[in-house]
């Protein structure tokens, strides 16, 4: 090697040593940082996500309905007036006791156990019968099938207004229609047994189509298997019917009937509309819980008997509900 070689070459390499690349060792290290800290924020995603979806539900369910709940049950502990309610003296469980001794209040009691009797058991014949129609082949069976859903979707002050014309005494169509077989007309408001009557039609109208359809989605997941090795029996399209459709429908028809059962509990909108008055009528001849809750409350000013009378249906739907998870377990059971 020459002088001049071996004096240029000092000045080539620390020329190179001022632009040489980053040591592999760093580079890795940065990625494996970045690595960890994408690692982190995936799964702090993958653990609170869900819960982050899912909690406005449970905001919306704590400020409408658990803060009304506890606060009811705080405020039937107390004598409270609706014009001041911030103003609660403690009585304790007198309001309940007071319920256990009020005539009204089991007046309301039966007239809503009657009026759930007398539209839940029609109401869901009806809608059993029509669901095993529609489930055969038919011509606009998509028409029928929305039909059905068209009184659900109707106003219950619209379906009420027009029922109470048509159960008018004077001037009423349902009276129109009696007079021409010779039946003079009938106060359906008036009279005890009337006015249930023509209350539970309304929920009757209003809530089959509904039901037929929860049948009819059931009743599609029946195997055809099971009718096609009763049809080899023998058995009759009855008796398909009885021994294989009801049979497999057992879960779903015990569900209809606890959600009839929650609904005329709660019967409010239909008498209210059908009489005009929380009363009930003159003699509270058709007054349900919901309507007494509502005379107390709103009528009266006695917040605090109200949140008794709302506590009572609370701890009466508790009692029908672990009455039907009994049958339902022993409905398995014997399965």
């Amino acid at each position: 090697m020459t002088s001049q070689d071996m004096r240029s070459a000092p000045a080539t390499s620390a020329a190179g040593a001022g632009t040489s690349p980053p040591r592999p060792d760093r580079a890795d290290e940065r990625e494996k940082r970045r690595a960890a800290r994408r690692s982190k924020w995936y799964q702090r995603d993958a653990k609170w996500g869900p819960y982050a979806f899912i909690s406005p539900f449970f905001l919306f369910f704590a400020a409408f309905g658990l803060f009304p709940l506890l606060y009811t049950g705080w405020a039937s502990l107390h004598r409270v007036s609706l014009h001041s309610p911030t103003e609660m003296e403690w009585v304790g469980l007198h309001n309940f006791t007071r319920l256990l001794q009020d005539e009204y209040f089991w007046n309301s009691l039966s007239n809503t156990f009657v009026i759930g009797i007398i539209s839940t058991v029609p109401q869901l014949l009806m809608a059993l019968g029509l669901a095993h129609l529609l489930n055969y082949k038919l011509r606009g069976s998509m028409f029928f099938r929305v039909a059905m859903l068209t009184p659900y979707a109707t106003s219950v002050a619209a379906a009420t207004l027009v029922f109470a014309m048509l159960y008018g005494r004077d001037f009423g169509m349902i009276n129109w229609g009696l007079g021409l077989f010779g039946i003079d007309n009938i106060d359906w408001e008036g009279g005890s047994w009337t006015s249930q009557f023509a209350v539970a039609t309304i929920v009757i109208w209003r809530w089959t189509g509904y039901n037929t359809l929860i049948y009819l989605a059931a009743m599609q997941s029946v195997p055809n298997d099971l009718y096609e090795s009763a049809a080899l029996d023998g058995a009759s399209r009855w008796q398909q019917f009885i021994h294989v459709t009801v049979p497999s429908l057992r879960p779903t028809i015990l569900f209809t009937v606890v959600i009839s059962t929650i609904g005329s509990t709660q019967l409010f909108g239909e008498p209210l509309l059908f009489g005009g008055s929380p009363s009930g009528g003159a003699s509270n001849q058709y007054q349900t819980l919901g309507l007494y809750l509502y005379e107390q409350g709103w009528t009266n000013f006695h917040l605090g008997r109200a949140s008794a009378i709302a506590w009572m249906m609370f701890l009466l739907l508790i009692v029908i509900g672990l009455v039907y998870f009994l049958v339902a377990k022993r409905l398995q059971k014997s399965h």
